[in-house]
């Protein structure tokens, strides 16, 4: 044996150990990071594209009516309560109905006011006139689905479905839809966009995005919903075009935005927010940030300052002073950007940078509430940030959520941790203060964004929905 031969023989295994090694010391230490939950990588090589030959799944819908009498069916309870899409009516996390809620849970509750079982998934509720719609994915029909159920029992009203093959991939459905009082707006798992009637739930019109605008279907299926503004439905395809706005009642196509540098879809949704006086959307695809126009649609600006190389998940917050607060997982921090503009000239630029240790979210979207932003860092602990980036607290060790969601109501903080305990704490910037913990699930993963109406909190793990009642006795 030669001496190349010796080495490779002898030196060989021992830099593919040492390659393993720090292979998994990087799992290790991401996993830590993340809520000391398991690093959740896509299924590489599975089940990512969309459908782009025969049919469209959408044109072999079936709609099933359940019970739908005069009125919509059992919607007694709390129909004006309103939750109408992702992050709720102002698109902030914030419930504004002004419901007076519980100070304190006694032992054994809050008790489910019903509970429904649903297909793996982290999607969550929209609620609307007493009405609550949920995607939902059934392994042994193989259909993608939109279910109507009534807030007051959770009796299914109506489901329409199509058919569609989706593999387990850490869930299946991980989107809201968007409802006004005329219809409702979904986007599947592959990317499957449909507007139904929101009382019968008759089909209206769709789009196939990765059909029609090229859109890639992302990591552990898509996750951004649909954002209703006025008359229209704002998406992102990041394909052939960047984003479009669609005439909500007839399905047709108002503005396309380009994709010049061919940004793709991430798992964010849209941002509405205001700068200078000009109306824009915000939205993160995998390789920037950018501002379009409300009106017709122009890119205002971009800036590659802020990307995330393994997933892109929660959405931009729009803070005062024109600025915009991104976070996410994986390390990648956070960061405020502050936007201006000059004789029509768009300026954008990092006003200050967090490390993760100080602040990241991994999945869920930061709150801005009374000029303050809260939120879930990597490791699991609630935190308060002031509009500097300045920590004020944390929740501590006896206090931590992983991957869960939560909202504000009634001035206090509704957060979930991964396995279904429901913590109430004061939502002010003093410190954390808590007020009471529940069991509400029994399951696992119960990451679902959250829903308030009136003082009902929806609310799920990987296969269950609930509805609980939360309000002042």
């Amino acid at each position: 044996m030669n001496r190349r031969h010796f080495f490779i023989a002898k030196c060989l295994p021992l830099a593919l150990a040492c390659v393993a090694a720090a292979s998994l010391a990087y799992v290790w230490r991401t996993a830590l990071l993340d809520g000391w939950t398991a690093l959740r990588l896509p299924i590489f090589g599975g089940d990512s594209a969309g459908d782009t030959v025969g049919p469209s799944p959408l044109e072999k819908a079936i709609l099933t009516v359940t019970d739908v009498p005069a009125g919509g069916g059992s919607v007694s309870l709390d129909s004006a309560a309103a939750w109408p899409g992702f992050r709720g009516p102002n698109h902030d996390a914030i419930s504004p109905d002004g419901t007076p809620l519980a100070e304190s849970w006694p032992t054994g509750n809050p008790k489910p006011v019903w509970s429904v079982s649903v297909g793996e998934g982290h999607a969550g509720a929209a609620v609307l006139n007493g009405r609550v719609y949920l995607m939902d994915y059934d392994r042994s029909a193989k259909t993608d689905a939109l279910r109507c159920l009534s807030l007051a029992d959770g009796k299914e009203l109506w489901k329409f479905s199509y058919p569609l093959s989706v593999k387990r991939n850490h869930g299946m459905s991980r989107t809201i839809p968007a409802v006004t009082p005329q219809y409702v707006v979904s986007l599947g798992p592959k990317c499957h966009v449909s507007c139904l009637d929101e009382l019968t739930g008759k089909y209206q019109w769709g789009i196939d995005l990765v059909r029609e605008y090229g859109s890639t279907v992302p990591p552990w299926y898509a996750g951004q919903c649909p954002l209703i503004d006025g008359e229209r439905v704002i998406l992102a395809p990041a394909g052939s075009s960047l984003m479009i706005a669609v005439d909500l009642a007839t399905g047709k196509v108002i503005w396309k935005t380009p994709n010049p540098r061919e940004w793709k879809m991430t798992h964010v949704s849209i941002t509405p927010m205001e700068i200078a006086g000009r109306k824009m959307y915000i939205y993160c695809g995998h390789r920037g940030v950018a501002g379009v126009a409300a009106d017709d649609g122009s890119l205002l600006w971009e800036t590659p300052d802020w990307k995330i190389s393994i997933a892109t998940v929660a959405s931009p917050v729009p803070v005062p002073g024109n600025r915009i607060f991104l976070s996410g997982g994986y390390e990648a921090g956070s960061m405020m950007l502050e936007v201006t503009e000059n004789a029509g000239q768009w300026a954008v630029k990092p006003a200050f940078r967090l490390d993760a240790d100080t602040f990241g979210a991994t999945q869920q979207t930061p709150i801005l509430y009374q000029d303050h932003l809260y939120g879930i860092r990597p490791n699991g602990e609630l935190v308060c940030l002031n509009p500097q980036g300045k920590l004020l607290w944390a929740s501590g060790m006896a206090h931590r959520f992983g991957l869960g969601p939560f909202l504000i109501a009634d001035r206090k903080i509704f957060a979930m941790n991964d396995a279904g305990d429901l913590t109430m704490a004061e939502a002010t910037p003093q410190g954390f203060r808590f007020l009471a913990r529940a069991k509400v699930l029994d399951g696992h993963d119960a990451w679902g964004p959250m829903a308030m109406a009136n003082g009902h909190l929806i609310a799920r793990d990987l296969s269950q929905l609930i509805c609980l009642d939360l309000r002042k006795k």
